[in-house]
Formats: C-alpha cells, structure tokens, sequence
C-alpha cells in the first residue's frame, strides 16, 4: 500500500508538471465559464469535459509511451507491478480532474453567484464514475493501439466528437437531429446527465448504472487486450 501510495503521488506530481494538462483540465474549462457569463447550468457538461481531457486526452498516449520505452516490462521484474502502475495513473487522473473540478464549482458559486449543486454527495459521486469510465475507455485505447503517438491522435480523436455531441461543450438540443441522436450512443452522454441531474439535486440512478456497466465492460476489453510489451 505505501508502495502505491508513493507511486501515485509521483504520477500526480509528474502530471502536475504538464502544462497542457493543466490547461485543458484547469483553466480551459474556467474560461469557457467566463465567455458563458457564469451559466451554471453549463458545468455539469465541463465538469464531464474535464474527466474527458484526462482519461483520453492525456491517458492513452502516456500509457503507451510507458509500454513503448518499456517502462511496464522493466516493472513487472521489481515488486511494484505494472497493474499498480496502472492504478497510480488512475489516482492521478482522477484526483486531477476532482481538484479542476472542484476549482470550477467554487468559481461559479463564489464569483458568479450560482446556487450550490443541490446534491454534492451525488455529484461527488457521478463526477467519479464518469472519471473511472473515460479512464476505462483510454486504457482500451492504449491496448488497441500500440505506439505513443497513434494512442494520442485517436485519443483526441475520440475525445473531442464526443465532448461536442454528448453535451458537454454545448447543449445538446441546440444540435442536429441526426447528431443528437450520435450522441445517444456515446458513453459520455449518460455522464453529462448524471452530473447534471446531480447539480439540479435529482437523484437519477438510470445514469450512474450506464456508466458503471461501461466501466465493467471497458475495464474487461482492456485487461483482455493490454499488452505490458
């Protein structure tokens, strides 16, 4: 466990050094507040955006540059195996997400004057499924595809429709029939409700089991196809 600990907190700080990262999970959304004057309705989607940018932004490409310099293989030859690498890289990507997320809550109540979410259990709650889920989803990524750069592009390849038409960057009924109806089908699609039902202070179930059966199904795919080298 110390061993993890360690770890993680040295993923987080490597994560913390990236300014990229930074930027797209910390500031970026803070400025697409400010050009939406403060509109709260707009951060259960950027809270969504947020988890997005870091489970496959960022995570795919990083997992295959591990594998790629051979990183895991050196690894699974020490007592800290590449599974608790794993694990500290989704520590690291969530407990980043939760700090840019946490960030853009109290801005929007502190400085534009919003309500409280009305459930922060719940949103708390929603906000870490969709993390655990889109971190799922790069990590199928990274085991499809075998080199850092592929891993990158069709991370934000897959990232960036999906942003637009699960409802995360702008609302989804101010789109196309045909596109809503893409949207449908998109794992982020039943975060952005979650988390928006969450900040109205409904607790809607339907939402968080979608995104734990993708979570299963996505975890499965994952382990079934990474390959450590």
């Amino acid at each position: 466990m110390r061993a993890f600990t360690a770890l993680a907190a040295a993923e987080l700080r490597l994560l913390a050094r990236d300014p990229a990262s930074l930027f797209f999970m910390v500031a970026f959304p803070l400025m697409l507040l400010v050009l939406k004057r403060g509109d709260s309705g707009a951060v259960p989607g950027y809270l969504a955006m947020i988890a997005a940018i870091g489970g496959m932004g960022a995570l795919p490409g990083l997992l295959a540059s591990y594998r790629e310099r051979k990183v895991l293989k050196r690894l699974a030859t020490t007592p800290i195996s590449p599974v608790l690498l794993l694990g500290a890289q989704l520590v690291a990507q969530v407990a980043a997400g939760l700090a840019g997320s946490a960030l853009l809550v109290v801005v929007t109540i502190a400085v534009f004057g919003a309500q409280p979410p009305g459930n922060v259990v719940l949103l708390a709650a929603a906000f870490l499924l969709c993390s655990v889920m889109v971190c799922a989803l790069g990590f199928v990524i990274a085991a499809v595809v075998r080199n850092t750069r592929g891993a990158s592009l069709i991370g934000m390849l897959v990232m960036f429709p999906m942003i637009f038409l699960s409802g995360a960057a702008v609302p989804r009924k101010v789109l196309p029939g045909s596109l809503r109806q893409i949207g449908d089908f998109l794992p982020l699609t039943p975060a952005v409700e979650a988390l928006g039902d969450a900040w109205s202070g409904t607790a809607a179930v339907f939402p968080l089991l979608i995104l734990a059966g993708i979570i299963v199904a996505a975890t499965a795919a994952g382990a079934a196809l990474f390959r450590w080298e």
